[in-house]
């Protein structure tokens, strides 16, 4: 049971919950303008069309998305010529627009603790792996593309 809750999506929730006692918390901290609901729509539609285009590359490769699976396709074409994680990062972007939507701004603290949270909880690893799999190929890329943006 433990091992499916260490998987990303929980920890995007539990990100998401924090988000949200941090705006019950603190009411009244945010900045009141409306328009930025609409930015906040935006960023969350950004993220989840990023996990979709990466999730389907994934699917078009026959190769698993599941963190620490070992990789039997290197994806570097697509979205991953922009970012080696497009999928973290639409998490990022969907937290980032549920908080923007909420007006909670002192809870985009959550957002660069996410992303360090992630990066050493599953990133580390996912990247040594495809050096295992892919050697000096993977480290060409890596030099290449960026981890996160």
């Amino acid at each position: 049971m433990l091992r499916w809750i260490d998987i990303p999506p929980f920890w995007l929730l539990v990100a998401l919950a924090g988000a949200v006692a941090i705006d019950r918390a603190l009411p009244g901290w945010g900045f009141g303008l409306t328009w930025t609901v609409w930015l906040g729509y935006g960023l969350v539609a950004a993220g989840l069309a990023l996990m979709v285009a990466a999730v389907a590359q994934f699917l078009a490769a026959r190769t698993s998305f599941i963190p620490r699976r070992r990789p039997e396709a290197f994806l570097k074409s697509g979205i991953y010529r922009l970012t080696r994680n497009p999928i973290y990062l639409g998490d990022a972007l969907v937290l980032t627009g549920v908080i923007v939507i909420l007006d909670a701004p002192v809870a985009l603290i959550l957002v660069p603790l996410f992303g360090w949270f992630i990066t050493r909880r599953f990133i580390r690893g996912e990247e040594a792996g495809l050096v295992a799999a892919f050697g000096d190929e993977a480290h060409a890329y890596m030099a290449q593309v960026r981890r996160w943006l």
